[in-house]
């Protein structure tokens, strides 16, 4: 099958793109995300994925880079405040916006499928991506391609890492950013309570053990000053004897 494959960057592409090359495809990488922010974030991994695509003989294609399309569409849900479904309508109109381009231009060059990697990541709304992704192939008048990618997360990360490629902290879109910077910031904070309360219990231990040993110290004391007594005063008797 003649595959389009929407890629959001290179990491995600890996296990991806060996799974389907292996089942036969004929691929080619679209790479289409106006939801990455800023500018320079979006260069970055796309350089990373076409640097990576080229080492494989991959052809990458590029989207359009549109981000005022983007918050028309998915920027105006805004931050979600900790509420997942609202977060998960931003996203769904983010997949939306990119799925269609991705489906638009599969049509037009005439590839028989789309395809996309989002579902590589435990983070995305893999329900919400399948459903989109059919939705747009459809309307385009292709077939839809979509695998359940996340159990070849960890080797991806795996591989990723082997090759020294770039690795992002967050999602694409400048809300996720803020989202994930926020979380971070709440696990560290989380992490710097557990450990106050673990040095505290760790310290009321040493107290307790401290005061323990204080304890036994004078313990010993009054028993060696008991003993003292009991031998002055077998001296003395002794001295009284002589006398």
């Amino acid at each position: 099958m003649k595959l389009l494959l929407h890629a959001c960057c290179g990491p995600c592409s890996l296990e991806p793109t060996r799974i389907l090359r292996a089942a036969g495809h004929d691929l080619t990488i679209y790479y289409a995300n106006s939801n990455i922010a800023p500018a320079e974030e979006y260069a970055r991994r796309r350089d990373t994925l076409a640097a990576w695509a080229e080492s494989e003989g991959l052809p990458v294609v590029e989207g359009p880079y549109a981000p005022d399309a983007w918050e028309g569409a998915a920027g105006r849900f805004g931050l979600c405040d900790g509420d997942p479904a609202a977060r998960e309508q931003r996203c769904r109109a983010c997949y939306r916006l990119r799925f269609e381009e991705a489906a638009r231009v599969a049509a037009e060059r005439g590839f028989d499928a789309v395809g996309t990697t989002l579902s590589v990541s435990p983070y995305q709304y893999t329900e919400a991506i399948r459903e989109e992704l059919e939705r747009a192939a459809a309307g385009a008048g292709v077939a839809a391609l979509f695998e359940d990618y996340r159990p070849y997360y960890e080797e991806a990360t795996r591989r990723s890492r082997r090759l020294s490629m770039y690795r992002q902290n967050y999602c694409g879109c400048r809300f996720s950013a803020a989202e994930a910077a926020a979380e971070r910031a709440e696990r560290k904070r989380a992490r710097a309570a557990e450990r106050e309360a673990e040095a505290a219990a760790h310290a009321e231990e040493r107290a307790a053990e401290e005061a323990a040993r204080a304890a036994k110290r004078a313990e010993r004391a009054a028993y060696a000053e008991k003993q003292a007594r009991k031998r002055a005063a077998l001296r003395a008797l002794r001295e009284q004897k002589r006398d």
